[in-house]
């Protein structure tokens, strides 16, 4: 008699416990899945906002919004006007290196580099949906990676990655990290720069790549955050501390505070190359980062790009300490929070599926450089683009709406109502890295009937002449027309699919070597896009594809884990 009351309170605490467990939230790594690296964050508020890297791709720099760290969307980019961002002529992995977005007193900044181009700038808005003023340029700042940053009294530095002390380098990938003060009002540096990092944590050990630089303030102390290590698999993030914004800045006896390097390389669905990190503080005073990470699929390899993630951060001793329960950064972390299930997912296993029944594209597509031109038009569910010379081999404006690829495993598929009238005209699905690194998915004539071609990039910066890997006999299209174009990614192969009536899929080609499209072999900052893509390759046309629907799945194995 005695056990019931003893069974009757642990069943109570069983079920209040149970009840804990089933509401918990966690969010989900990556919180921005494909190639949305150099993550930088601020709060207004409530809000939340994250800004990226874009590279040569227009609009640019995307930005992101949550309330709550859980839910976030794409609210718009913050260049997306032609007179804004000039990327004619830029390589895939050359124009936006490494914005910073800050808030302060009512208004928001983002400071980035334009590379080849102008170089630093400041643009500013009221409401980070835009729209967000013209830059303006800060030609004293020589370097990289810059970051706005607001002391108590009001004043502002610029923070940035620059080149050694009298541009002499004591060995290769030897930086420094530079301040200069800036008129916030003006918007114009007043001061010299002054290093404030030379070389990195200890320069006897000739640390390269100190670069991202952040500033905080924080219970007196001025925390300069930085990574190091260089972007690839060495990289880490690490901290130093200072009384005065001037410095000296005493690099943390423990550092990095963040990296993934030590761990083994064969440990299970690796999260890998962490580093290139910007902290936040919520309302109740908790702390987050955000940071650039990879997910490969074998060794260094990886075809995603560097997506933004994000862990707790707790301070000991006076130091932050990134991800500080764990030596191998999570896929899930608890949250205080609710999934809205009214937004789209930007993370974990979604569907995305766009029947172009608005007026105008998401935000989540991409352009290759900067669009001058009327060459697209959406209207009443069909996605038009204008057949034109430009392609994606080149270093102009093709006819490409890109989606970025968002995980190891799953599938890009498009609807396409196109009539070639010749062999040079062609218009299909393509998933791309670089200009030389790519497959071309597409409807095409051949002796003077339509076939399904794919094309595979020379992976040769001197030759641009993209070869045929597959041809498919002779297609007999429906009456309208309507060719199913799909794309299969499963880690290191890419497979490829057609069909003239849905689920009635042909393989044309399987099991494509995707570490064709790596970074690891195409080099560069960028992932890969999934793209709708339309080419006269060179030559004048008036013809045109409409394009009825598009859709990523996504099906990688370590979301369907309990």
């Amino acid at each position: 008699m005695k056990s019931k009351p003893h069974f009757l309170s642990c069943c109570i605490y069983f079920c209040f416990f149970s009840t804990m467990i089933s509401s918990a939230q966690n969010f989900v790594n990556p919180i921005l899945a494909g190639f949305y690296p150099d993550p930088s964050i601020c709060r207004a508020g409530n809000d939340y906002y994250i800004v990226t890297s874009s590279f040569a791709y227009f609009p640019g720099l995307p930005v992101f919004h949550s309330k709550d760290l859980l839910n976030w969307q794409q609210v718009g980019a913050a260049l997306n006007r032609p007179e804004q961002l000039n990327l004619d002529g830029a390589g895939v992995s050359r124009g936006l290196f490494a914005p910073s977005i800050a808030y302060h007193k009512g208004v928001f900044y983002i400071v980035c580099t334009l590379v080849d181009n102008g170089g630093n700038f400041v643009i500013t808005a009221a409401d980070p949906k835009g729209p967000w003023s013209q830059p303006v340029w800060l030609p004293e700042i020589d370097g990289i990676d810059p970051s706005i940053f607001f002391d108590e009294n009001d004043r502002t530095w610029i923070v940035y990655n620059s080149n050694p002390p009298e541009n002499k380098s004591a060995y290769d990938g030897h930086r420094t990290i530079r301040t200069n003060e800036l008129d916030i009002k003006q918007l114009k540096i007043i001061s010299e720069n002054k290093i404030i990092v030379n070389g990195g944590t200890d320069i006897t050990k000739k640390p390269i790549w100190i670069e991202a630089p952040h500033l905080l303030k924080k219970d007196g102390w001025y925390y300069l955050i930085c990574a190091e290590g260089g972007t690839g698999y060495d990289h880490s993030e690490v901290v130093f501390r200072s009384k005065s914004v001037d410095g000296p800045f005493v690099p943390y006896e423990k550092n990095p505070i963040l990296s993934q390097r030590h761990l083994d390389p064969a440990r299970k669905n690796p999260i890998t190359t962490a580093g290139h990190a910007d902290m936040v503080e919520t309302p109740d005073g908790k702390w987050f980062a955000v940071f650039l990470a990879c997910r490969p699929y074998e060794g260094d390899y990886y075809n995603i790009g560097r997506e933004t993630f994000m862990a707790p951060v707790q301070w000991k001793d006076g130091w932050p300490i990134i991800n500080p329960d764990h030596a191998m950064i999570q896929y899930t972390y608890p949250i205080i929070s609710t999934v809205d299930k009214a937004i789209e997912r930007l993370n974990g296993n979604y569907l995305f599926k766009d029947d172009f029944k608005t007026n105008k594209l998401s935000p989540r597509y991409s352009f290759l450089r900067t669009v001058r031109e009327n060459w697209y038009n959406v209207d009443k569910g069909n996605l038009t683009l204008k057949l034109r010379p430009q392609t994606c081999s080149g270093k102009e404006n093709p006819s490409f709406v890109g989606f970025r690829q968002p995980h190891l495993k799953g599938h890009a598929s498009t609807a396409i109502w196109f009539a070639a009238t010749a062999s040079n005209e062609k218009a299909g699905l393509l998933v791309f890295q670089s200009e030389q690194h790519y497959y071309f998915l597409c409807q095409s004539l051949a002796n003077g009937k339509p076939v399904v071609q794919l094309y595979k990039g020379t992976g040769n910066k001197s030759n641009a002449t993209a070869a045929i890997l597959m041809t498919s006999m002779a297609v007999k299209l429906k009456k309208d027309n309507e060719l199913l174009l799909k794309i299969t990614a499963n880690g290191d192969t890419y497979s490829f699919f057609y069909a003239t009536q849905p689920s009635d899929w042909k393989l044309l080609k399987a099991n494509a070597d995707a570490k064709f499209l790596s970074t690891k072999e195409a080099g560069g900052f960028v992932g890969c896009m999934y793209a709708m893509y339309a080419t006269s390759d060179g030559l004048p046309t008036n013809a045109q594809a409409s394009y009825h629907w598009f859709e990523c799945m996504n099906e990688d194995d370590v979301y369907k884990l309990p």
